[in-house]
C-alpha cells in the first residue's frame, strides 16, 4: 500500500515534468514546486529543498519572476513567493486543449482514406511545373495535348521530339506576341517536334495534358496568380482536354502543321474524326479504319481494324458539312465492323459503347 507521502512525491515529480513539458527548465519546474509548497521561503530554503545547486539559485528565481510565476523580494535575504497561478492555470489548460485538438487530427488522418500518388499538388514556381511537363512528356505513351509560349515550348522541345519520334500524338498551341522580335520556330523543325500545331496572339496559360491521365497547368504570365498545379486523375484530365480544345485549339488563328487531309489520318478525338468522315459515310463511302482502343468494362487495351458502317452524333444532322460541331454535346460513336461483328467504339470517357477509343486512323476512304 502507498503511502500519502509517497503518494505526494510522486505527484510532484509528475508536476515537474509536466512543467517541463510547458516550457521551464528542470531547475526552475524544480523551485517552482517547492515554492507553490512552501507558499514563501528564502533563497537558499528553495535551493535546499529543491534539485536547484546553490550558486544557481538566483538565477532560477529571477526567470521565474521575468515569466510571471513568482515575484521576490527582501526580508533579510532575498525570498520568493508565488503569484497567483490563474495565468499559469489558463495557459496549461489551453496547451491541454491544443494536445487533445493534435490528437484528434491525428486520429483523424490515421483514419482518412489515402490519396495515392498524390492526385492533386499546388506548386509555386512555374519552372517547377514546366519540369514535372518534361517528366511525364517523356513518359507519354500515346498522346499530348500542349499550351505554350514560345519561352516554354523551347525549354521542352527537346522532351517533346523525343516522344514525338517514339510515335506519341502531339498537339501544340502556341502564343507568339505579334509585337516582339522572338523568332518563330521553321515550319521544318515543327514538323519533328508534333503531329499538329496552331499558334494565336492572346496569352496562354501552360497546359500540358498527357495520356488522357495528367495535367500540368500555370496561368499565363499576365495572370496575378503566380502558381501551378500537376494533377494525376482522369476526370480532372477530361475537364482540361476540353478546357484545351474549346478554349486555346479551336480559337487558333492559323494551323502551321495539321496531319494528312487525305488517308491515313490520325485522330486522337472522335468528334473531329466524325466530323470529317460523316459526310462521305453518308454518300455511300466505304471507310477502313484501325483503332486503339481500352474495353470500357474491363480497361483492357486492344486494336482493332475494321470498316465504319455507321457514326452516331447527337445532333449533327443540323450542321452543314464545315460546321464547327465538336462541342456540341451528346453521343459521339463510330460503329465498327470488324467482319466477325459490329463494335460500337465512344471517344474519351465513354460510358455507353463498347470501347473508349484512344487513337483512331482512317486507312481509307473509297467512293
Amino acid at each position: 500500500m502507498t503511502d500519502t507521502s509517497e503518494t505526494q512525491a510522486m505527484n510532484e515529480a509528475t508536476l515537474t515534468t509536466i512543467l517541463e513539458d510547458a516550457g521551464l527548465s528542470p531547475y526552475q519546474a524544480s523551485a517552482y514546486v517547492e515554492i507553490l509548497k512552501l507558499g514563501s521561503a528564502s533563497a537558499t530554503t528553495i535551493a535546499k529543498e529543491s534539485d536547484v545547486p546553490d550558486p544557481r539559485i538566483y538565477d532560477v528565481l529571477r526567470d521565474l519572476e521575468e515569466a510571471g510565476y513568482i515575484e521576490t523580494y527582501e526580508q533579510d535575504s532575498l525570498r520568493a513567493r508565488a503569484f497567483s497561478p490563474a495565468a499559469i492555470l489558463e495557459d496549461l489548460r489551453e496547451r491541454a486543449t491544443n494536445f487533445e485538438t493534435a490528437a484528434d487530427e491525428i486520429e483523424n488522418l490515421w483514419e482518412a482514406p489515402t490519396i495515392e500518388t498524390h492526385t492533386v499538388n499546388f506548386v509555386k514556381r512555374i519552372d517547377t511545373v514546366l519540369d514535372q511537363a518534361a517528366a511525364i512528356i517523356r513518359e507519354a505513351s500515346d498522346q499530348v495535348q500542349l499550351a505554350v509560349n514560345l519561352d516554354q515550348f523551347e525549354q521542352l522541345r527537346p522532351t517533346l521530339e523525343a516522344a514525338h519520334e517514339n510515335g506519341v500524338h502531339i498537339r501544340i498551341g502556341i502564343y507568339i506576341d505579334e509585337d516582339s522580335d522572338e523568332p518563330f520556330p521553321d515550319l521544318d523543325e515543327l514538323e519533328n517536334v508534333a503531329t499538329e500545331v496552331g499558334y494565336r496572339p492572346v496569352p496562354v496559360p501552360f497546359v500540358a495534358v498527357v495520356d488522357r491521365t495528367t495535367t500540368c497547368f500555370a496561368p499565363h504570365k499576365l495572370s496575378m496568380n503566380r502558381y501551378g498545379m500537376i494533377v494525376k486523375d482522369r476526370t480532372y484530365a477530361y475537364i482540361f482536354h476540353w478546357f484545351f480544345l474549346a478554349g486555346i485549339w479551336e480559337s487558333n488563328l492559323e494551323q502551321l502543321v495539321t496531319d494528312a487531309d487525305a488517308p491515313p489520318m490520325t485522330y486522337i478525338n472522335v468528334r473531329e474524326c466524325i466530323r470529317d468522315i460523316a459526310t462521305p459515310l453518308s454518300d455511300g463511302a466505304t471507310i477502313t479504319a484501325t483503332i486503339d482502343a481500352v474495353a470500357v468494362d474491363t480497361e483492357a487495351s486492344r486494336s482493332l481494324a475494321g470498316t465504319i458502317v455507321d457514326v452516331y452524333y447527337t445532333g449533327l444532322e443540323k450542321y452543314p458539312a464545315d460546321a464547327p460541331v465538336l462541342y456540341h454535346g451528346g453521343q459521339a460513336t463510330i460503329v465498327l465492323d470488324t467482319g466477325e461483328r459490329e463494335i460500337e467504339i465512344g471517344g474519351w470517357g465513354a460510358v455507353i459503347e463498347d470501347y473508349e477509343a484512344t487513337r483512331i486512323v482512317i486507312e481509307s476512304i473509297e467512293d
